[in-house]
């Protein structure tokens, strides 16, 4: 897939991953963490996509540790993250650390070891890898995305949504380098979606927000209507639940220039059938490329989110979105909208009957679409 000039996000572009887990371990834990480190390589080995991995100790302090991984392209390390056998594999890990942080980057040059030719790389005998290198270096806007995405008892909606909509917003501020910028929730049905943009660091942000007494309300009145149990007093419990719903974005392209007035946020729900939430998100990237390049057209901003078979899009449209639903909703071309009703789960989306042509698509649209329970921009400072 060629990015266009717009992109600053892409998990399908076919460049190698690197990925950083920062460890900090409790006092005396290291035996323990060497043991689960074990466990942990010999179940990722047989992960499709993997390439290794290394694991390295502080020369300064004894007690931080760093494991690299290498991934042939982005999709599988997705796969793998997002499943519930890499939450059970990566837990007694979890049980020896302090603080784990995990840093994500596509490879853009490299040097010794391998050299690229033609497109194919050659290793002087080593394991040849898949993949190549990121060919573009993208262009950022100084903004992380980031979404969860959990389910609540049927029945409940309307609680939840009250809840949500009436909370104090935290304070903006984190620290002199972090802040939040914008944060947006949408439901559609019994599943909610919390949309978050942060300038900085995303990690001391939602740390931030989650010590606030405003949002700890909040998380503790929704207890009682969520689907899965949690209790936010253990911390395992706790880090469990937001790894299942961490929802991480896999591509985002913005139009350049200035941003035009009269902007609305809306969020599509994409729910695919078993096996092909990867497919969905590729399609609406894909069209999200060409989108981006067209200076008439309604979509200016868009971040596909993805998680197994859950996909949603956040998008920042001019005027109405069903003024233009087949550009709203992705499916601009030839057959884009049967491709998709193919690929979709139409009774977790709610259609009914068949969706086999363009002509549709402000029937899908209809479905689609999320109802916007609170939008918060932090002030400009």
């Amino acid at each position: 897939m060629t990015t266009s000039p717009y992109t600053s996000q892409s998990a399908f572009d076919g460049s190698r991953m690197r990925v950083l887990l920062l460890v900090d371990l409790h006092e005396g834990a290291e035996q323990q963490f060497l043991d689960a480190y074990e466990q942990m390589r010999d179940r990722v080995a047989s992960v499709p996509g993997h390439l290794g991995d290394q694991l390295c100790q502080s020369v300064e302090n004894p007690s931080q540790w760093l494991i690299t991984s290498e991934w042939a392209t982005a999709p599988p390390y997705h796969a793998w993250v997002n499943s519930d056998e890499h939450i059970e594999t990566v837990r007694p890990l979890t049980r020896c650390a302090r603080e784990l942080r995990s840093l994500r980057y596509g490879i853009v040059r490299e040097t010794g070891g391998a050299r690229e030719t033609g497109g194919a790389r050659e290793t002087g005998g080593a394991r040849p890898h898949t993949g190549g290198l990121q060919k573009d270096v993208r262009r950022g806007d100084g903004v992380i995305r980031h979404a969860l995405t959990f389910t609540v008892k049927p029945g409940s909606e309307s609680k939840v949504a009250e809840i949500l909509a009436g909370y104090a917003p935290p304070e903006a501020r984190v620290n002199e380098t972090t802040r939040l910028r914008r944060t947006t929730l949408f439901m559609h049905g019994n599943r909610v979606v919390r949309t978050v943009e942060v300038e900085g660091d995303l990690t001391t942000a939602l740390r931030h927000v989650s010590r606030q007494p405003e949002i700890r309300a909040v998380e503790e009145a929704l207890n009682p209507h969520l689907e899965q149990h949690r209790d936010l007093t253990d911390p395992e419990s706790a880090r469990t639940f937001f790894a299942r719903a961490a929802m991480p974005p896999v591509h985002h392209v913005a139009r350049g220039g200035p941003e035009p007035a009269g902007l609305t946020r809306h969020a599509l729900y994409y729910p695919a059938k078993e096996g092909c939430g990867m497919a969905v998100a590729r399609l609406l990237s894909r069209q999200d490329e060409t989108a981006a390049a067209d200076p008439a057209g309604p979509v200016h901003r868009s971040t596909v989110f993805q998680r197994g078979d859950i996909v949603v899009r956040l998008i920042d449209v001019r005027g109405d979105p069903e003024a233009d639903p087949v550009m709203a909703l992705g499916i601009l071309g030839p057959r884009k909208a049967a491709v998709l009703a193919r690929l979709l789960d139409g009774d977790a989306l709610g259609v009914e009957g068949p969706l086999r042509r363009d002509r549709e698509a402000t029937r899908l649209l209809t479905h689609a679409d999320m109802a916007l329970i609170t939008d918060r921009r932090a002030a400009q400072s």
